[in-house]
């Protein structure tokens, strides 16, 4: 059967980038644009830390965010220095996930029964920023991160924002190099040799914009759509996301 999704008539505010930094960059930098029209007249966001790149400490990490949106005039508190934090999203003004890996913070997100309270918020229409493993868990499920499972998960399930799946970091397979391992186009195959969830290839330096139900590719890269039992495809930036 093909692959069916009625995405709801919401208003979304959503940007869900590849990477939150890119060669030669500093954090968030080359978002900062896109960043202050997403959280236009919000002065205060959460920001959860549960990902963990390198196996950072959430305060620190915290630390990293809060630097960073003092220079858009934005407040940032961390989640996990809550003691109710369902409570803390069901009152929040806006949203960060940052990357890391994808298995930590999706068991971070189940265990602590927060998912679904982190969808309906931003399905509100609460803006939302993820970046790498915190875009990941804008898709349907977790299951085309790049990730090591350092921890076993509850579900892979995930917020289910978009109807299709991210692959952040997307990488095209070099030419001329002697490498015999799978490319990543090849590990999506064989994802959907299994799933029918299409799934979206972003290369860094590129984002997925949401405004409603309207989903577009946005940024300096075009993306590579992959749909199950279809030769895969290249989408220009700017470009309405088709499914």
């Amino acid at each position: 059967m093909p692959y069916i999704w009625l995405l709801p008539a919401m208003n979304k505010n959503i940007v869900l980038a590849s990477t939150s930094t890119l060669y030669e960059g500093t954090y968030l930098d080359y978002l900062l644009p896109t960043i202050r029209e997403l959280y236009q007249g919000v002065t205060e966001i959460i920001f959860i830390p549960y990902a963990r790149p390198g196996g950072i400490s959430h305060d620190d990490y915290t630390a990293r965010a809060t630097d960073f949106f003092a220079t858009a005039g934005i407040t940032v508190r961390g989640l996990h220095t809550f003691d109710n934090p369902a409570t803390a999203i069901r009152n929040a003004a806006g949203f960060f996930t940052g990357g890391g890996n994808t298995f930590l913070l999706v068991k971070q997100l189940h265990t602590l029964q927060l998912m679904t309270a982190l969808k309906q918020a931003v399905e509100s229409g609460k803006p939302y920023l993820g970046t790498s493993a915190g875009s990941n868990i804008g898709g349907v499920n977790m299951q085309t991160t790049n990730d090591m499972p350092i921890v076993y998960p509850p579900s892979f399930d995930t917020m289910g924002l978009i109807p299709f799946n991210i692959n952040p970091h997307y990488q095209d397979p070099i030419p001329g190099t002697k490498h015999m391992g799978e490319t990543r186009e090849t590990r999506i195959h064989e994802f959907h040799s299994q799933n029918a969830i299409p799934v979206v290839g972003l290369r860094e330096g590129s984002w997925i914009r949401v405004k409603g139900n309207r989903i577009t590719l946005e940024g300096a890269l075009t993306a590579r759509i992959f749909e199950q039992g279809k030769t895969p495809y290249e989408l220009k930036t700017g470009a309405i996301i088709p499914f």
